[in-house]
């Protein structure tokens, strides 16, 4: 009897001992494959995210881009354009409208001759900016021959640059060296005046574009309207008003405040480069005014 129970609870504690090494082993199994679930479900997810942090980054550059986009463009022939796909935007009474418009309510603003000087520098926007080299090589050129000879022997009709003729007329007439450089500051001064009146122009011009495509598209729009009877010229009124709009956007964008800015840049760039000539002329003027004095005594 002694020896079954023996038996018996030794069995139960086998079962027990298999049943707890099952267990275990089961919960290693589950932890083990909740692992891999979750690893593979997160994989995506990384993938994801890391896809999301390369779309975010930033591009090499904007012209780069722009160059790879019309490269693809380009090679699957989406920019066939040709004449007759130009002439859908070209509109004689829109573009009347406000290039007639922009100039008349510009000019309207000063007298005729501001108009005619801003038409007049616009072959300025393809010159070099002024540079002082030449002008201090005219300035050398005419000390040289007062020193070889005299002032009277210099020709004015060689000298090209206006500042230069004007300063060495006044060193022949016997100015002073502040005399000279006074000269000089009147004549850069008047000339920023003239370049700030052309600089204005222009840019009003800028700003009233935009104002007469408005006007444009208003007279597109009522023509329309008026038309509304007659289905073949709502087209043509329509295409009136939406060009308009489009040329007032691009002369003030493209054509005008380009222009003001560039004339403004080489004016100051001139007015900068200029101001190098006082001190060469005040030293000319300073060798020769008293030679010109004594000789003249």
């Amino acid at each position: 009897m002694h020896s079954e129970q023996i038996v018996t609870q030794s069995h139960v504690g086998s079962s027990r001992m298999l049943r707890g090494a099952i267990c275990k082993g089961c919960a290693k199994s589950l932890k083990g494959l909740g692992r891999a679930s979750i690893g593979t479900a997160a994989a995506p997810n990384r993938q994801h995210f890391a896809a999301d942090r390369q779309a975010a980054l930033p591009l090499p550059s904007s012209v780069a881009a722009l160059a790879h986009l019309a490269r693809l463009l380009l090679n699957t022939g989406a920019m066939n354009i040709d004449a007759s796909t130009l002439l859908v935007f070209y509109d004689p009474v829109a573009l009347a409208i406000v290039g007639g418009g922009t100039m008349l309510a510009t000019a309207a603003r000063g007298p005729f001759t501001d108009t005619l000087n801003a038409l007049r520098s616009l072959p300025v926007l393809v010159r070099r900016p002024f540079d002082f080299g030449p002008a201090r090589a005219e300035l050398a050129r005419a000390e040289r021959v007062a020193h070889a000879k005299s002032l009277l022997a210099i020709d004015s009709q060689v000298l090209k640059d206006a500042d230069v003729v004007r300063g060495v007329e006044a060193v022949a007439d016997g100015a002073t060296p502040d005399q000279v450089e006074q000269l000089l500051d009147r004549l850069r001064e008047e000339r920023l005046d003239r370049h700030t009146v052309v600089q204005d122009f222009w840019a009003a011009a800028a700003e009233a574009a935009p104002a007469m495509g408005m006007v444009g598209t208003l007279i597109g729009l009522v023509r329309m309207f008026r038309s509304m009877d007659d289905p073949a010229t709502i087209g043509a009124a329509m295409a009136i008003a939406l060009l308009a709009t489009l040329y007032g956007a691009l002369f003030a964008n493209l054509i005008a405040a380009p222009v003001a800015a560039r004339l403004r840049r080489l004016s100051r760039a001139e007015e900068s480069e200029r101001r190098g000539l006082v001190a060469p002329f005040r030293a000319f003027a300073r060798r020769e005014t008293p030679i010109k004095r004594s000789r003249a005594a």
